[in-house]
This record gives structure tokens, C-alpha cells and sequence, in this order.
């Protein structure tokens, strides 16, 4: 069974072990969050859960959407995600990260990384660079971008573009501390996005087919 809770990136910071060590931790403001929609198999095609997080204005909310949160007796909420596999929650309960996640586990944190703009492929995918010496003009160039007997650029080639602002999921993170007065969750390392940034926290694969 998966399980997982959306949460708002507040930021990072570090905590010391009881041997004295320092861990580096990034904070997230956990839930809580509702059930907004059960999916099965027989109706759907297959069995979720979609959860909502944060609050949206009524006037903002297209009709549609406002039918939806209708149904399951919630007011308008500003992100959804599904749970694939979630077991048997019932329509409007709330999660909680103490319910969901305890300290010591291992979770995969799902977010868009933050947007850099237009990068040169030497920011982008690490090239090295030229000779600077002896007259040198190649030193910033990426090199050859085609082949003779293709006459043609292969697809996927690693050039300049767009660096950053796509969806990564970080795995295998773990869990420090769980503040359930605040709704906080402490986990050990970064997690992808700007600071609150929303991000999806599910049980780590290997602990949730285990």
C-alpha cells in the first residue's frame, strides 16, 4: 500500500544529531490534507485516492471544479494529487503528516525544479571548454552538432535551452522529524522547487511494495 501527503516547501535548515553531527534538513509544511475523490477499478480503470491541499477562493473556481469539491462536502482547494493504491480512506477524511509518516522512514519527494532561464551548454549539461592559449577561438563552442553522413542534426542532442522548470522526483529521502503540532515534516537533504513551492511526499517504492 502507498501512502502520501502534499506539502509547501518552507525552506531548509540543519539539526544536530545526539552524537553531535550536523544533518541538513529541508522543512515542509505537510498537510493537512482532504480526500477529495475515490477512483476504482470497476468505475475507472484503476484504484486512487486525490487528496487536496491549500485553499482556493470560491470566485476563482470554475464551475466544474466547483461541482467536484461539491460532492465530497469540501470547500474549493487549490492543489490535487492522486495516490495510487492509498487502501480504504474514506471520502472528506483529513490526513495528517503524523498519521501518515513517522520519523526514520523513507519517502520520494515529486516537485518542479526551479526555472533558470535560457542556459549555454556549458551550464546546462557540464561541457568542458577549449584551449584558451595559442590563438584558440573554440572556447566556449559545443563542438561538432551533426554528422557528415547524416547531414542532419540527431534528436536529443545536448545544446542550449531551457534549463530547469521540470517535474524530478527525489527518492529515497529520509525522514528526521515529525512535528505534528505545526504539520511540519523534517527530511534529510533538498527536495526540487522554489521556496513554497508545493511537492508531493509518497512512501519511498521499496518500503511501499515491500
Amino acid at each position: 500500500m502507498s501512502k502520501g501527503i502534499l506539502a509547501r516547501k518552507v525552506g531548509m535548515t540543519q539539526l544536530f544529531t545526539e552524537r553531535g553531527t550536523v544533518v541538513p534538513v529541508t522543512v515542509l509544511e505537510a498537510g493537512p490534507c482532504r480526500v477529495v475523490q475515490r477512483k476504482t477499478a470497476a468505475v475507472d480503470g484503476y484504484d486512487a485516492v486525490q487528496i487536496g491541499f491549500g485553499e482556493r477562493k470560491a470566485k476563482r473556481t470554475t464551475k466544474p471544479l466547483s461541482g467536484h469539491f461539491k460532492r465530497a462536502g469540501l470547500r474549493p482547494m487549490q492543489d490535487l494529487a492522486e495516490l495510487r493504491d492509498a487502501g480504504d480512506v474514506e471520502l472528506g477524511s483529513t490526513l495528517t503528516v503524523d498519521k501518515v509518516f513517522t520519523a526514520g522512514e523513507h519517502v520520494d519527494v515529486t516537485g518542479t525544479s526551479k526555472g533558470k532561464g535560457f542556459a549555454g551548454q556549458h551550464k546546462r549539461h557540464h561541457f568542458g571548454r577549449g584551449p584558451v592559449t595559442h590563438g584558440s577561438h573554440n572556447i566556449k563552442q559545443p563542438g561538432s552538432v551533426g554528422s557528415v553522413d547524416a547531414a542532419r542534426t540527431w534528436r536529443g542532442l545536448k545544446m542550449a535551452g531551457q534549463l530547469g522548470n521540470v517535474r524530478r522526483t527525489v527518492r529515497g529521502l529520509e525522514v528526521v522529524r515529525v512535528d505534528a503540532e505545526r504539520n511540519l515534516l523534517l527530511v534529510k537533504g533538498s527536495v526540487p522547487g522554489h521556496r513554497n513551492a508545493v511537492v508531493l511526499v509518497r512512501s519511498h517504492e521499496r518500503e511501499a511494495f515491500a
